[in-house]
């Protein structure tokens, strides 16, 4: 066992082991985290999705943590611990992988809850790889350069794409099934494309952007009976998590609702921007707050240059860009409400509502405050704003009921436009 000085409990991830160990990924994003996967192949990396589901891994969280801790985390350690007992594995072969954010988010602290975890079930000897920005912990096994940054960056934004222009798609396929098969054929080519160790251009993205919009624009759609649009927002993890929500994309469509989720980029975004303001707000370093903005100026410029390619396709309804996103919410909540989704969450609402989707499922996980003041808090405020907004928020948490739950939408539904 490798411990580091400062942490005597803390298993390093080697150069050796990034040889032959297999690093284990919970799910949030099948599509975007399967594409960064298949990228970080190109550095040596193994990284297996985990696409486990079910009763087991709530049992697993509650078997594993305090049931004081909020759920993304109860969910996301429950996975890993399912994935490490089901024996499909050599748990001396394998790593975990877990994001800290670095902010006021307990999320942060997940980490520690996981090696807990590990150490309780006679695992201690697994290492677990800190995916952070922040100068939190590193591994000298694990490293992310600013070449390897740009290559996630564009498989996050063509994983985003495919995301939103299915859901687009999937209510009124002519062919069940259709959509998902469009969505296997284009994961399956981006995949191609980042494999053999090259390195991928800007202008072969774009044309990878075209390339999805052609996929999907190829599908029998029939649009004769109107759906009704509902955006989905809330805290990350269990706004886009099926294992989260309870398959809620799923419920919406058989609800013959049309499902709409803001992009992961825009959380993204959201980080970045959140540390070039750091330096106003707070008096932190001005150079540092000067890296940032070039990085937020960087992914800003990509995100505008898929929207147009989007419009001049004219077949999918764009997203709208985030620098609009941002100051749309202003009127709303100040910029230095930055705990967890802090201020992006209801302006996310604001962007949903101005795009003509006015039905909006706010998605609450146990234990995430700044998820209840950011996003139940501020419903009343964006009301009084946008008096034809139909929002509701939902609660998730192991002890909830999923028919409650579905019953809470259903309601909203029946009033929706």
């Amino acid at each position: 066992m490798q411990n580091t000085p400062n942490m005597p409990n803390r298993v390093s991830f080697t150069e050796e082991m990034r040889k032959d160990y297999t690093i284990l990924v919970p799910n949030m994003l099948p599509v975007q985290l399967g594409l960064i996967c298949k990228i970080m192949a190109n550095y040596g990396y193994k990284m297996e999705l985990l696409d486990s589901e079910g009763p087991a891994i709530v049992e697993q969280g509650l078997r594993n943590v305090h049931n004081d801790t909020c759920y993304p985390a109860l969910l996301v350690i429950g996975q890993l611990m399912d994935a490490i007992e089901s024996g499909k594995y050599d748990t001396h072969k394998i790593a975990l992988i877990m994001p800290q954010t670095g902010g006021g988010c307990r999320a942060s602290n997940y980490i520690h809850l996981l090696r807990k975890a590990l150490e309780k079930n006679g695992y201690g000897y697994i290492p677990v790889i800190s995916l952070n920005f922040s100068g939190l912990e590193d591994n000298p096994g694990f490293k992310i350069t600013g070449k390897m940054m740009i290559q996630v960056a564009y498989g996050l934004m063509i994983g985003d794409l495919i995301m939103m222009v299915a859901n687009q798609c999937r209510p009124y396929e002519v062919v069940p099934g259709s959509t998902d098969k469009a969505i296997e054929i284009c994961v399956r080519t981006v995949a191609g494309r980042f494999t053999a160790g090259r390195l991928i251009h800007y202008s072969e993205v774009k044309a990878l952007f075209r390339f999805v919009l052609d996929a999907f624009a190829k599908l029998k759609l029939d649009h004769a009976s109107p759906k009704k649009k509902v955006g989905i927002v809330g805290e990350i993890y269990v706004k886009f998590s099926p294992l989260g929500n309870n398959n809620l994309e799923k419920f919406l469509l058989s609800e013959g609702a049309e499902p709409v989720l803001p992009g992961l980029l825009d959380f993204c975004l959201y980080c970045i921007y959140n540390s070039v303001i750091d330096a106003e707000l707070y008096g932190r370093s001005t150079k540092k707050a000067m890296g940032y903005k070039m990085a937020y100026q960087f992914v800003l410029k990509k995100q505008d240059d898929m929207i147009k390619i989007i419009r001049q396709h004219g077949k999918f309804r764009p997203p709208m860009g985030f620098d609009k996103v941002r100051r749309m919410s202003n009127d709303i909540i100040g910029p230095g409400v930055k705990m967890g989704e802090g201020w992006l969450l209801p302006a996310e609402m604001i962007e949903l509502i101005s795009e003509g989707v006015k039905n909006i499922v706010c998605t609450q996980p146990f234990g995430c405050l700044p998820n209840h003041i950011a996003g139940k808090g501020m419903m009343r405020k964006i009301r009084e704003h946008y008096p034809d907004a139909n929002i509701v928020a939902v609660d998730y948490d192991p002890g909830a009921s999923k028919i409650n739950q579905e019953n809470r939408i259903k309601l909203m539904l029946s009033s929706a436009e």
